[in-house]
């Protein structure tokens, strides 16, 4: 079952014997170069931008085709509708949205739902243009927020 696995650890060795022969030493360092910049790749990149496409790290396999998946933060105060200047024409799909809000003193968790209010909760939804937010009775008020998208790209 094992020998079907996808993906493998990151792994860098916490030491490595160089040879004193410069041949074989350029062969080790061009190998340690390697290592390492395999090791530095394979993690998720924790970059958040405001209002900017940023790649994730991420890579999905759906059709046997790696695509890598992108991220963008937005930031709100109410919940008006948010322009996201998104081209969903070049998006093959959403795959992670997410967000935190406070009422002034609390925090909460904000998701991607239906169009239809929850009692109790906002939440948000995507259009071709906007990022919609629904808020259900009762549900608090909100002084900030945000709200990350993250999508495979068509190209």
């Amino acid at each position: 079952m094992s020998a079907n696995i996808q993906n493998q650890v990151a792994y860098l060795r916490t030491s490595r014997e160089f040879p004193e022969d410069l041949r074989q030493l350029s062969i080790e360092c061009n190998k340690s170069y390697i290592d390492v910049a395999n090791a530095v790749n394979s993690r998720i990149i924790s970059t958040f931008p405001v209002n900017k496409a940023a790649v994730t790290g991420e890579n999905w396999f759906l059709n046997n085709n790696r695509q890598q998946s992108l991220r963008r933060v937005y930031i709100f105060t109410t919940t008006t509708a948010i322009d996201h200047g998104l081209d969903l024409t070049s998006i093959d799909r959403f795959t992670n949205n997410y967000g935190q809000f406070t009422d002034g003193t609390n925090w909460y968790g904000l998701f991607s739902a239906s169009n239809v209010a929850i009692a109790g909760q906002i939440t948000f939804y995507i259009t071709p243009t906007q990022i919609v937010f629904l808020v259900g009775a009762g549900s608090p008020s909100i002084t900030k927020g945000n709200i990350v998208l993250q999508w495979l790209s068509l190209v």
